[in-house]
This record gives structure tokens, sequence and C-alpha cells, in this order.
């Protein structure tokens, strides 16, 4: 079995939520010094239906998870309109509160109707959000990409989740496990919500965007595992198509479980899918 289809293979065995590991610490950012420096990292709300984590790029550019910008039930895209990026989000209030008018998934991102995310799709799920409006450099500072990452780097993650939806949750410390063919595992600690969380890398006396969290699992020993996907390459077509006015068509596809907030369907249990 190669290490792709191990990766896919420990995606199936998706849950919802997992105790803290061992060591593992989530520092809450409930105010405006504590989220000093972050302020580029805010929640998506997903036409009232639940949300998502995305971070500032540029000053009307946002990345996410591209399953956080389709219908759960229907796989159809979600209109721009009804999406909204809430910079620096505490408790119904924002630093920046922006539409969003224009979507970009990556081109190869197949939507489910069934909340899984194939291995093969955890390495495209990527959408680009435009901004209706720009948001000022005073308000919150893009963050820019990080394209060398390599097994046992050290890493962090600010998300918002089920159980931590209010403020952002930071988890200053976690590794890569694996890099191979455009997907990476971490050991991070995520759970629902978290889906389009930066995962970051210091790089210098700053820190970069290594990746987006896209799903979570366990491998084949129970332990558990979050995934996301490399970036450069991917944001850089991504930001080409949405100059030149491309948009990608998509398919249902089939596949580790989604981790964003909102309804969940009626099915319940392990999930299973073939490894492509």
């Amino acid at each position: 079995m190669t290490v792709l289809k191990r990766i896919a293979f420990s995606a199936l065995f998706a849950i919802v939520a997992w105790p803290l590991s061992a060591g593992s610490e989530h520092l809450a950012l409930r105010t405006r010094g504590e989220l000093l420096g972050w302020e580029a990292v805010g929640r998506i709300e997903l036409d009232n239906k639940g949300f998502c984590t995305g971070v500032l790029i540029s000053a009307r550019l946002v990345l996410t998870a591209a399953h956080c910008v389709f219908d759960r039930a229907s796989a159809k895209p979600i209109a721009p309109e009804k999406l909204r990026f809430q910079a620096g989000y505490v408790a119904g209030n924002s630093l920046a509160d922006r539409k969003v008018d224009r979507v970009i998934v990556d081109a190869a991102y197949k939507p489910s109707t069934n909340g899984m995310i194939s291995g093969r799709m955890l390495m495209n799920d990527v959408a680009l959000l435009r901004l209706e409006f720009p948001i000022s450099t005073s308000e919150a500072d893009p963050f820019a990409i990080y394209s060398d990452p390599k097994p046992g780097d050290r890493v962090s993650v600010l998300s918002y989740g089920k159980g931590r939806s209010e403020h952002l949750s930071w988890q200053k410390s976690c590794s890569v496990l694996r890099r191979v063919r455009g997907a990476m595992t971490f050991d991070c600690d995520v759970t629902y919500g978290s889906s389009g969380a930066p995962v970051f890398v210091r790089y210098g006396n700053r820190v970069r965007i290594l990746s987006l969290i896209s799903a979570i699992g366990q491998d084949q020993n129970g332990n558990h595992e979050a995934y996301g996907m490399e970036l450069p390459g991917k944001v850089a077509t991504m930001k080409q198509r949405m100059h030149n006015g491309d948009l990608p068509s998509v398919r249902v596809g089939t596949g580790a479980k989604r981790v964003t907030v909102g309804k969940r369907s009626s099915s319940s249990g392990a999930k299973f899918v073939q490894v492509d």
C-alpha cells in the first residue's frame, strides 16, 4: 500500500470530536490584546447554517476549505452573497466584517453529499473567497504562504470549532507527521468548525500559512490525526482564475468526514469509502 493510500485509509474513520491529547493545550483568544497579530484569522458564516474558519492572504482574499462553500445536503455551491468573513470574531463581534462577492474552488475538487472527503480530495479541498470590500492592514494584516514543509516541523493552528465557537482557539504546538503528493497529516487537535483553519509554521521572525485543515480521522493504530494540503501552487492558480474570471465545474464525489459546524446528516457511525 502506498503512503498516499495509507493516508486516505486512515481518513476513513472520521469522528465528531475527541478529548485533548496528553500535553495539548488550547489558548482562548478573547481580547484585542490576545488577538494581536492574529486578526487576519476569522469565522466564515455559511448562510446561517454553520461556520468554518478562514484566513486573509490579501486585503480582499480569504483562504478556507472548499467543502465549506458547498451545501452539505445538495452538494451545490452556496451563493457568495450568503457567505460572510468576520476577522477576529469574538462573541458576536469582529474586528472587520465583510460580505463575499466571489468564490473560486480548486478545479479538481469534487463535493460530496455524505459528509465525507476522499483521500484524493483532501489535497484539493481549497477555496478562495473575494471580499466585497477590502480589509485594511490596520484592521488585520494578511499572512503569506509557506512553501517548504518537512515532516517533524512544529506548527500551530488557530480555529473556531465545536465547543469553542465564540472565540479563536490557538494550539501553539503540534507537528507535521507526513507529507506526500500534495497532502499532509498533523497531530493537531481540531474539531468541527475547524475546516479551513490555517496551520502556521514559523519562518524567521514571522509565521506563514503552511496548510489548511480539511478533515479529521484516525490512523490504523487509532491515533487521532488532522489532514491538510500543500498550498503554494494551488493558491497561485486560484488567484489567476479569480483575476481572469474562470469558474470551475464540480461533480458529486465520495469520501474523511468534513469538520464543518452545522446541521448533521441523519446517518451515524463510521463511514467507509473505497480508496482511490
